[in-house]
């Protein structure tokens, strides 16, 4: 177990490196057709088994309000980058499906993004930090979940 003040400074590192990088990103997204929340949306579905997932269950990925993800959701459905359908597992529920038009605009920014990512993070770092890095956040990620 590690102390106290080493944690917070870890987490204090990690949240400012985040907050950087994130802002960097955000100015240098690739395209005026999708917002940096919208793609995160696609991108989240675009993992996904048949490239669905509950909207209860994509809000967990995404650092976003629910009654925000519904009104990101219902913009993307108005667009036919994904449909809604009903949960056949609850009659109450909702499942969001990436869309052929979505998926395909998904991968369109994708390769342009990645670009942006590997020259924040991978001119930073080296392949063998990246990794590291990749294992600890893993870590941690697990460790909060649970």
């Amino acid at each position: 177990m590690s102390d106290k003040p080493s944690s917070v400074a870890a987490w204090e590192a990690l949240f400012r490196a985040q907050v950087s990088v994130l802002r960097q990103l955000n100015a240098e997204f690739p395209t005026d057709e999708l917002s940096f929340n919208e793609y995160d949306v696609l991108f989240n579905l675009s993992r996904q088994p048949d490239r669905a997932l509950r909207i209860r269950d994509l809000n967990r990925h995404l650092l976003l309000t629910q009654p925000s993800v519904s009104r990101l959701v219902d913009r993307l459905v108005a667009r036919a980058l994904v449909r809604k359908e009903p949960d056949p597992a609850d009659a109450r529920g909702t499942v969001v499906c990436l869309t052929d038009a979505g998926y395909d605009l998904f991968r369109r920014v994708a390769v342009v993004h990645a670009d942006s990512i590997h020259r924040r993070v991978g001119s930073a770092l080296s392949t063998d930090e990246l990794h590291e890095l990749t294992r600890l956040t893993d870590k941690l990620r697990l460790n909060a979940e649970g």
